[in-house]
């Protein structure tokens, strides 16, 4: 009976030298692939800061641009406002159904939990410029364009980014906290509001930043809605509005150098702000993370 174990256990030793040997080829294809990704990473970042920083400053924040786009000075005032305005009531639409459709999915399940799941899959893999010509039928052809119609079309972006997020973060609340609370006798609702989502309220919070970040940089689905209000400061949704992203595009296209301009120091303000968000969320997450492990 000895013989076939010493023969597997020199088969393993002749077979080791093989198996760190790949080991250590893919490992450092993985870091050369890594510290690929870095470096592009790092060359984008560093090129937009490089042509954003020659025109941005104290103000292009205050002001906007001017009426003839060859002219140089004015700024995205206009835009940075509109994309809070539009973004925060998206993110105002779309975080309580959101939430409220990942409970459902997580706690109660059912038919209909399925049914949210699956069409919560097809709505992140839909084109962003699907969801603004749905926007634009349903409500620009009847009620023109507006912020508010623009919110509506990135809170329908944002939706299955926080249903998503939060679904995942539910599941990794334990089980034990759940069967506690029931034990004692409280009621599923009163166990969802007072355990589940206070223990997971770290991971939402990131996942409805990375949504914001999301929204933030779309402009497809905001030129068959909100359109665009280049030349004025406009705070009122029911109106056509500008913001960040729809000003870069329109002057980018341009000929003209001091209008590109412009657009590079927009592109840096956006993606400041994105990152800004996105650092935000990692921070929350981490410091979920050790509050749990305390």
């Amino acid at each position: 009976m000895a013989a076939p174990a010493s023969t597997s256990a020199s088969a393993a030793r002749r077979g080791l030298p093989r198996r760190l040997s790949v080991n250590t080829a893919m490992t450092v294809v993985l870091c050369l692939v890594t510290a690929g990704v870095v470096a592009l990473l790092l060359w984008i970042l560093g090129y937009v800061a490089g042509q954003g920083l020659k025109y941005l400053g104290p103000m292009f924040l205050t002001h906007t641009p001017p009426g003839d786009p060859s002219q140089a000075g004015g700024g995205f005032a206009n835009g940075i406002v509109g994309s809070l305005v539009i973004v925060g009531i998206a993110t105002g639409l779309s975080v309580p159904v959101g939430i409220a459709a990942a409970v459902h999915m997580v706690e109660y399940r059912g038919r209909l939990a399925r049914a949210c799941g699956f069409l919560t899959d097809v709505l992140i893999g839909l084109p962003s410029i699907v969801t603004g010509a749905f926007v634009y039928a349903l409500w620009v052809a009847h009620f023109g364009f507006s912020g508010l119609a623009g919110a509506v079309a990135l809170g329908l972006i944002m939706l299955p980014l926080v249903i998503r997020a939060t679904a995942e973060v539910l599941r990794l609340v334990p089980v034990e906290l759940r069967e506690a609370s029931l034990a004692l006798g409280v009621s599923r609702a009163r166990t969802v509001m007072s355990i589940v989502l206070p223990t997971a309220r770290s991971g939402i919070v990131t996942g409805v930043m990375l949504a914001v970040a999301r929204a933030m940089g779309e402009t497809a689905p905001l030129l068959l809605t909100a359109l665009g209000n280049d030349l004025f400061l406009e705070t009122n949704p029911t109106r056509r509005m500008s913001t960040l992203s729809l000003q870069i595009f329109s002057n980018a296209i341009t000929g003209f150098a001091t209008a590109q301009a412009r657009a590079w120091a927009g592109t840096l303000t956006l993606v400041v702000i994105v990152l800004v968000l996105s650092v935000g969320a990692r921070l929350i997450s981490r410091r979920g993370i050790v509050r749990s492990a305390r």
